[in-house]
């Protein structure tokens, strides 16, 4: 059995030219690299070095053995770059899938964080419905998720990331845009316009109930961005999420907080049952970091 200990000292007894000079450079006795190096000859069956007056001539055998040793040091050489790749970059693509309102700002900035602190990595984005969000985490085709929340999903981590309350959009010269809170009796009998299914309009809806409010929706469209433009036209009122509205800075519309709150929730998704990667662990720290810089602004 080869002890890889002397399997070292070989390899220094070879770089230096000798076994005093190798026990020089590694600050240990000459005689202990001579027992190393018997007791390595021993086990492999041969002479490794041809000794005389304090050299040591490696053998035509010693120097086939010393050739084996090197590639095998050379593969451990390897397995040290890859698992400090590993480390740093993780398996392989990240793949993460987001609501819109979080995709242009909020998710970018948080991966601009992790790629300045691990160079090279890869990161696959994708911008689906919240269902698709929570099949994929359910099945493991993403590694992280943000959507609004849903039920029906097994193998589903879901924490709560994000909870922001609904504003009004109302064109610039409204009449309502001279309030500092819109409330939703102000907007009784008013043209609105709806979100899609299974976004925010379940919190909208629950806001007009709670104030016995029958809301006049006139025109739907399922992102933020398509409800302010039409409210930008004029064709109606929105309540929406703020988040991707404040970034809409070119349009003709004021933000209003709305009244009774409208909660919007967004969840953190993971695949349930396995560990994230290191990787997902620290994207995950600079989203939360991202997010109470949002929260705080």
């Amino acid at each position: 059995m080869i002890n890889p200990a002397h399997l070292d000292l070989f390899r220094a007894v070879m770089q230096h030219g000798g076994m005093t000079r190798a026990a020089a450079a590694l600050g240990i006795g000459q005689p202990q690299i001579s027992r190393a190096i018997a007791q390595l000859e021993t086990a492999v069956g041969f002479p490794l070095f041809v000794r005389g007056h304090g050299s040591a001539v490696p053998t035509q055998e010693g120097e086939a053995f010393a050739h084996e040793v090197a590639q095998t040091f050379a593969g451990l050489d390897h397995l040290g770059h890859a698992a400090r790749r590993i480390r740093d970059r993780g398996t392989g693509v990240l793949r993460v899938a987001c609501q819109p309102s979080l995709a242009s700002r909020l998710l970018p900035r948080a991966i601009r964080r992790l790629d300045a602190e691990c160079p090279g990595l890869r990161i696959s984005v994708h911008v689906p419905s919240p269902d698709t969000i929570w099949a994929w985490a359910s099945s493991g085709q993403c590694d992280l998720g943000l959507a609004r929340p849903r039920s029906g999903y097994a193998g589903v981590q879901a924490e709560p990331f994000l909870t922001l309350a609904a504003v009004c959009v109302l064109p610039r010269r409204h009449p309502l845009a001279r309030k500092r809170v819109v409330t939703a009796r102000d907007l009784a009998d008013l043209p609105l316009i709806a979100a899609g299914p299974g976004s925010v309009q379940p919190a909208v809806d629950a806001a007009f109930a709670a104030a016995g409010i029958t809301p006049r929706f006139t025109f739907m469209a399922e992102y933020t961005v398509a409800r302010c433009g039409l409210v930008a036209q004029g064709l109606g009122i929105a309540v929406v999420d703020p988040v991707p509205a404040r970034e809409l800075t070119g349009l003709p519309i004021v933000l209003r907080p709305f009244k009774p709150e409208a909660p919007i929730e967004t969840l953190l998704l993971r695949p349930a049952g396995c560990p994230p990667s290191r990787l997902a662990e620290r994207l995950i720290v600079h989203l939360k970091a991202e997010r109470d810089a949002l929260v705080g602004a």
